[in-house]
């Protein structure tokens, strides 16, 4: 009977029972334990059900792993907490209409319970095709009603389709949980769950202290997660009165992935299966890096990834123990600078943060922003508010009371959150800092014009001293952009705080800055210890006051004050585009439409300097390091000191200082000093190779052929195989004839001849177009590995030269 029963098994992919009072009728399914032994598959043939041992354990347990998957993956475990030790295990359905799993046909070692299953005359069983292992009732095949459903209880491993979250009628918590090793099924420490509290949100438990956030749901992703931070992956949020759950779905059906909690240091872990590779490719985990640790920074501490020390206190807040945070002891956070009054206080805008823990939150999916402010000032404990869901300009309230926990910056985000602070941090009541506003912008205007006035006059009488081939004779409009006098800037930087700087170049240190309206800012200083660059600093002040363009970083103004000389930008949040292209975790953040949405912007940047703005200017030094990201990833083209005008008609110079950055250059520029437009268009084929390969061009070799990047793109391009070209970080969110394209432009930037090359208006026409494409000549500086040596000594670091003076 067993055995006929279990061919129907096997064959239909179901088995049925009809109900009768005798333990004889029961339907079993039962086998030799052998590891790996199949019971069933399911109809397309995806996954199966069956028994194995895990690792080097020797007891057997029922689990669903992929089928034709070489690499055994079990993505669901029936007896985790009760193996089987006998030699013989059978999946039964007994005479009540539950399933039930015995060791050697008599003692129940796990059952799959419903109140359900009783009430049903034909139960079912079927291996579903998305791994769900379901129990129905015969009449109800295509109803998509279950008596029971594995997916209603996870082990380690969530799929695609499979809910995180409660279902509030029941009271069934489906959450994820770590085995305890690769050998032991059992659950571990690590749980992934959805806590309800008023503003839901998933969470990560160590036993019972709270470990890992990925913030609340804000109607387009969970607040604590990077924009666009695994564009394969495809989430979805839902609560209401029945249920609060998430689930995610491959955004390409056709692939295979899984979300594992794992008891390593890498706890939640997205895999992806590689027809090309036979074996699972990890496309993200969590945590991402230091700041994802829960309450790293305390209480209205902002994470900071990049800064020093990680943990900042938000704006308008101060560390609650000074002694304590300067040793690196983060624990007691931050309290606000001024205490609040209750009935007179404001809030202040912040943008780009992880919503805090949602321990102390209420929510209301009506309320708008205004109504949302109102009910936070009712409430002298009520500590910040938001929109519930930023979609479609916001709508609905979140408020927080207390201290805020568990902040961190996210790179690209776009968050607004509203936090209480005392009306004097805001300059009191509303109508008089409006009053204030425009008083001290009216003095601030008078002053920049007296200040303008006083520079002229200075740059008037020292005129003849200066002799400087690459700033031509300009008239009284050079500087046409406000003078910020030294106090300003050091009260903005916190007087260059080292916990303000952002980086250092050639030129000098750049710090952070907030002025007293608010506005973020970035300062470049010049280095007073090089004593140089003070050509370089005129140019870059002269030149870039007069482009305004989208894709150009906006110089907000200048600082020549005794011996420091400062350069006011407006402040990129998500740094250079560097500092996300070569790093093997943050690339993962940048899919194709974010690079592609990258090389237009850079293309259009380019075309207006070379073509539509007021000079003709040539960059001379166009790079990854000099293109920086807003808050959206939109490229914005800076550092201009090195760049070249030219009047209406002068298409190319000549110059004895060769300035820029080895394996950027053009080769007539290079080696004649000759630049022109098509120099910019050869860096810009350069810089496209590395944004599409994620590989740098200085310090790129290919270990079999001894070619630098850009040979490599030639080899492949010649060989019929340009898209080996493309970073594997990329994944599938590649459109393929537009990465061919890009392939295709970059070689055509990068020909030998610069006649050859293509003006940056026509690179922008055929990135946008689909019309066809000349084939590219062979490019400039393919040379072997090692052919420069004695010719260029390029600096290890690839930063620019100039001859020897700092920037």
């Amino acid at each position: 009977m067993e055995l006929l029963c279990f061919m129907v098994f096997s064959i239909c992919l179901l088995f049925s029972l009809s109900q009768t009072s005798s333990a004889a009728d029961t339907i079993t399914v039962s086998q030799s334990l052998s590891d790996g032994k199949s019971l069933v598959s399911s109809p397309g043939g995806i996954f199966e059900l069956g028994f194995f041992s895990p690792g080097i354990s020797k007891s057997r347990y029922l689990g669903i792993w992929y089928k034709n998957i070489p690499v055994q993956t079990v993505v669901w475990v029936a007896n985790r907490q009760s193996p089987i030790n006998g030699s013989i295990g059978s999946l039964t359905i007994n005479t009540t209409g539950h399933l039930v799993l015995l060791e050697n046909n008599r003692t129940v070692i796990w059952s799959a319970n419903s109140s359900k299953q009783a009430n049903s005359q034909s139960p079912v069983l079927q291996l579903l095709d998305n791994g769900n292992l379901v129990l129905r009732d015969e009449r109800d095949a295509n109803s998509g009603i279950y008596l029971w459903q594995s997916f209603d209880y996870p082990s380690d491993t969530l799929l695609p389709g499979m809910k995180l979250g409660w279902d509030l009628k029941t009271g069934l918590n489906r959450r994820v949980t770590a085995w305890k090793s690769p050998d032991d099924p059992s659950p571990g420490d690590f749980i992934w769950e959805m806590v309800l509290h008023n503003y839901p949100e998933p969470v990560m438990w160590k036993g019972s202290k709270e470990f890992l956030r990925s913030g609340p749901w804000n109607g387009v992703l969970f607040s604590g997660r990077p924009p666009k931070a695994l564009p394969a992956l495809n989430f979805t949020f839902v609560s209401n009165e029945d249920e609060v759950y998430m689930i995610f779905q491959m955004v390409n059906e056709s692939l295979l992935g899984r979300m594992l909690m794992n008891q390593t240091i890498s706890f939640r872990q997205q895999w992806i299966w590689s027809q090309v590779d036979q074996n699972w490719t990890l496309y993200g985990s969590f945590p991402r890096d230091p700041c994802d640790s829960y309450g790293l920074c305390g209480g209205n501490g902002n994470c900071v990834l990049g800064s020093s020390p990680i943990c900042q206190c938000l704006e308008r807040f101060v560390p609650a123990s000074l002694e304590e945070w300067k040793l690196s002891d983060f624990s007691q956070g931050c309290v606000r600078r001024k205490p609040l009054s209750c009935k007179n206080d404001g809030f202040a805008k912040y943008y780009g943060l992880k919503l805090p823990d949602t321990t102390h939150s209420w929510i209301n999916k009506s309320m708008n922003l205004d109504g949302c402010r109102a009910k936070c000032l009712s409430n002298c404990s009520c500590a910040a508010y938001t929109h519930l869901d930023v979609r479609g300009g916001g709508s609905g309230c979140a408020i927080w009371f207390g201290d805020l926990v568990d902040i961190k910056q996210i790179p690209g985000g776009d968050q607004e959150m509203y936090i209480r602070i005392s009306a004097s941090e805001l300059g009191g009541n509303d109508e008089k800092w409006k009053i204030g506003v425009i008083a001290a912008s009216t003095f601030a205007v008078i002053v920049g014009m007296l200040l303008v006035g006083y520079c002229y006059i200075l740059r008037f009488r020292g005129k003849k001293d200066v002799k400087d081939e690459e700033i031509e004779e300009r008239k009284e409009d050079d500087l046409e952009l406000p003078l910020f006098d030294l106090p300003t800037i050091e009260t903005a930087t916190n007087y260059f705080s080292i916990n303000n700087k952002l980086g250092e170049g050639g030129f000098g240190p750049v710090y952070k800055g907030r002025l007293v309206d608010g506005q973020e800012i970035a300062v470049k200083r010049l280095s007073r210890s090089s004593g140089q660059g003070m050509k370089e600093f005129k140019n870059e002040v002269i030149l870039i006051a007069k482009l305004q363009h989208r894709n150009l970083v906006k110089l907000l103004g200048c600082c020549i004050q005794g011996e420091e000389k400062l350069l006011i930008y407006e402040y990129m949040p998500n740094k250079s585009l560097d500092y996300f292209l070569f790093d093997a975790i943050r690339s993962k953040l940048l899919d194709w439409p974010q690079r592609f949405q990258i090389i237009c912007g850079i293309a259009r940047g380019l075309l207006y300097l070379h073509q539509d703005s007021r000079l003709r200017i040539i960059h001379r030094d166009l790079k990854p390091s000099n293109v920086l990201l807003d808050r959206d990833m939109n490229p914005k083209i800076s550092d201009f000191g090195l760049a070249r005008t030219f009047g209406g008609d002068q298409i190319e110079g000549n110059t004895n200082r060769v300035v820029g950055t080895y394996g950027y250059m053009a080769p007539e520029y290079a080696t004649e000093g000759q630049f022109s437009v098509k120099s910019d268009v050869f860096s810009f084929g350069i810089l496209l190779l590395e944004i599409i390969s994620g590989k740098k061009s200085k310090g790129f070799y290919h270990l079999n052929h001894r070619l630098n990047l850009i040979g490599n793109a030639w080899r492949l391009w010649k060989e019929g195989r340009p898209l080996e070209l493309i970073d594997k970080g990329l994944g599938n969110s590649c459109t393929l004839s537009e990465v061919l394209r890009c392939i295709h432009v970059s070689l055509l930037c990068v020909q030998q001849q610069p006649e050859d090359r293509p003006t940056m208006s026509s690179v922008v026409q055929m990135l946008c177009s689909e019309s066809a494409l000349p084939q590219p000549k062979e490019p400039g500086f393919v040379p072997e590995k090692g052919l420069l040596d004695g010719v260029i000594n390029p600096s290890c670091n690839g930063l620019t030269i100039t001859e020897l003076e700092a920037r």
